[in-house]
């Protein structure tokens, strides 16, 4: 799988041209610029939301999407992953996280999107949801690997929490999702 560059500079616009960087190889250049330009993209974060016991997962349901997923949410600039993960769990569920565990990250290509995984440890089972969750449910864990979204990122992070041991289905993530 090779790296896709983008072929115009983001700053002036200027059609890049390969240039040898020592130690990387052929990178795009910008000749107007004087620089060379890396790829681009985004970068998020992604929770499984457990009980303090380590019983129970909570899923979400949003966007009027049938499907349980994961709370979830973009990096902003300046902003560290772990900061990003207790935003949203404080935005969404209207909680402080009690703990929170990096798990494992993945690069999402129908987005464009580097994803952060953690694991996250609430206070307790109350939490107190915003507009953006349409439902929610906690599940056992079994439970939770059945319901969560079938052929998706989420289920492949959730199923490598729970075993282990990760395996990232790149050829099957656009099937069940629309752009």
């Amino acid at each position: 799988m090779g790296m896709e560059h983008m072929n115009y500079c983001m700053e002036c616009g200027t059609k890049l041209k390969m240039k040898p960087l020592k130690g990387e190889g052929e990178v795009p250049y910008c000749e107007h610029c004087g620089t060379f330009r890396f790829p681009v993209f985004n970068t998020a974060c992604s929770m499984i939301v457990m009980n303090p016991e380590k019983t129970k997962i909570l899923l979400i349901k949003q966007y009027g999407r049938d499907d349980y997923i994961l709370v979830a949410g973009y990096v902003n600039k300046g902003e560290d992953a772990e900061a990003a993960a207790l935003r949203e769990i404080r935005e969404e569920l209207g909680v402080n996280a009690a703990d929170i565990r990096f798990n494992r990250t993945h690069y999402f290509a129908p987005s464009n999107t580097l994803m952060i995984n953690f694991r996250i440890l609430l206070p307790s089972e109350e939490i107190h949801p915003n507009e953006e969750i349409d439902s929610w449910q906690w599940f056992s864990l079994a439970e939770a690997r059945e319901k969560v979204r079938p052929n998706s990122l989420a289920r492949d992070f959730l199923e490598g929490m729970l075993d282990g041991e990760y395996h990232f289905h790149d050829d099957r993530y656009g099937a069940s999702r629309k752009q």
